[in-house]
């Protein structure tokens, strides 16, 4: 087995599992997809925040942009066109 291989393995999970959820529900927040991910698919051994997706979004997974909330003031992260 190669060092890091679950490392890796849980990355890539965590990126499919998102890029899965923003497709379903465009314009969702970091808190709403680590509500999901923690709550409906119990990934809690993760210890996802959303300050960690906030982080992990811009870096892993290249195809979601994110764009302010008028209202709230918050991100709102959508796929790119």
């Amino acid at each position: 087995m190669a060092k890091g291989a679950q490392k890796a393995a849980r990355a890539r999970r965590l990126r499919e599992e998102i890029l899965n959820f923003v497709t379903i529900n465009p314009g969702c927040t970091a808190s709403q997809i680590v509500a999901w991910l923690s709550i409906d698919l119990r990934m809690k051994n993760h210890g996802l925040t959303p300050r960690k997706v906030g982080f992990f979004i811009p870096r892993y997974c290249k195809e979601l942009i994110w764009r302010q909330d008028s209202s709230t003031g918050k991100r709102v992260y959508v796929r790119k066109s």
